[in-house]
């Protein structure tokens, strides 16, 4: 069985940790976290560098790219600047993510039947779930319906009037005010 490695929430790295096992950090690491095994960032941890594993879950804070060989998770707490790959991605509600999201592929195909291997594969369309997060797409300008009536927007081009500035009484400047002598 593999032993997990703790990085304490008092304990701070300054350079690279590397290793095959699986590593949690609480503590902060200036520097990247690379592993072939798991790897969970803490609520209360901080790393200033990138975080690659085979199975990558996010508590704290991440400045740096985080790449999962199986699977990168972002808990409610999270908040990362970087970009984040992996086939699977998981983002909770809360989290704070700067940076682009990609997946490095699909689920497996199921197996071909001999009917399916002789059709062509045809390209699958996007799921819905995915449509709603994507922005939607420019809309161009519209243009003027024909029927409307052009004045009202002639007088709307038009510009403002200029501002009024209250004008200074003649010989303001010159009075002085009087003051008595004792």
């Amino acid at each position: 069985m593999a032993q997990t490695s703790v990085i304490g929430q008092t304990t701070v790295i300054r350079g690279n940790v590397r290793g095959e096992g699986s590593i949690e950090v609480m503590g902060r690491v200036d520097g990247d976290v690379i592993t072939g095994g798991d790897v969970v960032i803490g609520e209360s941890a901080s790393v200033q560098g990138n975080v690659s594993g085979a199975s990558v879950r996010i508590a704290g804070v991440v400045s740096g790219d985080m790449t999962g060989s199986e699977s990168v998770v972002l808990g409610d707490t999270a908040r990362t600047v970087g970009d984040l790959r992996a086939p699977r991605i998981g983002i909770a509600e809360g989290a704070i993510v700067r940076g682009t999201v990609q997946t490095d592929g699909d689920a497996p195909a199921p197996r071909a039947s001999s009917r399916a291997a002789a059709e062509p594969e045809r390209p699958r369309a996007a799921p819905a779930r995915l449509e709603r997060l994507a922005p939607p797409p420019a809309k161009p300008a519209a243009k003027p319906a024909p029927n409307r009536v052009r004045s009202a927007t002639k007088s709307s081009r038009k510009a403002p009037p200029a501002p009024v500035v209250p004008a200074i009484a003649k010989g303001a400047r010159g009075r002085k005010k009087k003051t008595r002598r004792r």
